[in-house]
């Protein structure tokens, strides 16, 4: 999609989860995506190498009386949602317990980081945007999580707040992910008006690829990573022929990643869920 529609590749590395970033996997993903024949103009950029771009936003964020300091532990709010109604439909709402009751200024970077995470007040209102692949969307952030974090207890700027100011300041017009993340897009977009950052990028949540027992891909369903079929002797070519197929383009054969790429064709892919069989697996083994 990129390089048919002239798009600058920007490449970062999103390495602010903590304990859940193993050492050696960002070389590996970018090894990985060389090997398939994937490119890129600018990058590798690394979230970690400088936190002041984030830390100037939770100031502003704070100071605005939008953000606010949290002690909740997780099963805190936890059990609370257990003792909402409806709880189980949606995921964990976080029920403002620490939420002051009016909007005050506040300093971030003086309150204890090791006990103390801070949170983005979420209004009561049905937000909606028009995604590029899903259509339009529709969804109220205080019914379904709350107020949420955007500052962790290790002092860490979350997730959300920290795509949201690199896509920003790194010029990002337009994001193609998995639609498990479309549940993200709200928040994302509530940080770019509280921030003011102007106008967000274009959005195209594509399906996920999925388990023969609908759940996302993961250790349960043994080791389908890219790199174990690398190590095992199977070409990129029909790595790629695979993922042609899933994008429809055709009964599955080996390509090129040059092939693919004068292939693809948004229009062509499926609207439903992926799923990875056995039978995947064989052929991409050469069975």
């Amino acid at each position: 999609m990129a390089r048919q529609a002239g798009w600058r590749i920007l490449l970062r590395i999103e390495d602010l989860d903590g304990p859940r970033i193993k050492a050696g996997a960002a070389e590996l993903a970018i090894d990985v995506l060389r090997w398939l024949g994937l490119d890129w103009d600018e990058g590798p950029l690394y979230q970690s190498h400088d936190l002041t771009p984030y830390e100037q936003a939770l100031a502003t964020l704070a100071d605005a009386g939008e953000a606010y300091p949290c002690r909740c532990t997780r099963s805190q709010i936890a059990a609370a949602a257990l003792s909402a109604p409806h709880a189980a439909d949606h995921d964990l709402r976080y029920p403002g317990t620490c939420r002051p009751a009016e909007r005050r200024p506040m300093e971030f970077g003086t309150v204890d980081k090791g006990n103390t995470a801070w949170r983005l007040r979420a209004p009561n209102v049905e937000a909606q945007f028009e995604d590029e692949f899903v259509g339009p969307y529709r969804h109220n952030l205080q019914q379904s999580v709350g107020d949420f974090v955007i500052a962790t207890k290790a002092g860490l700027p979350s997730y959300q707040l920290a795509v949201v100011v690199d896509d920003a300041r790194q010029g990002v017009t337009d994001v193609v992910r998995g639609d498990d993340l479309l549940l993200s897009t709200p928040r994302q977009q509530l940080l770019y008006e509280r921030l003011e950052l102007g106008e967000p990028p274009r959005r195209y949540h594509l399906p996920m690829v999925i388990g023969e027992d609908g759940r996302r891909l993961a250790k349960r369903h043994g080791d389908t990573r890219v790199d174990h079929y690398r190590q095992r002797g199977v070409a990129p070519e029909r790595v790629l022929g695979l993922l042609a197929e899933w994008c429809g383009l055709g009964q599955r054969e080996p390509i090129t990643a040059e092939t693919f790429l004068q292939q693809f064709d948004l229009a062509k892919l499926p609207r439903e869920e992926i799923v990875f069989t056995a039978a995947d697996d064989r052929w991409l083994m050469g069975g």
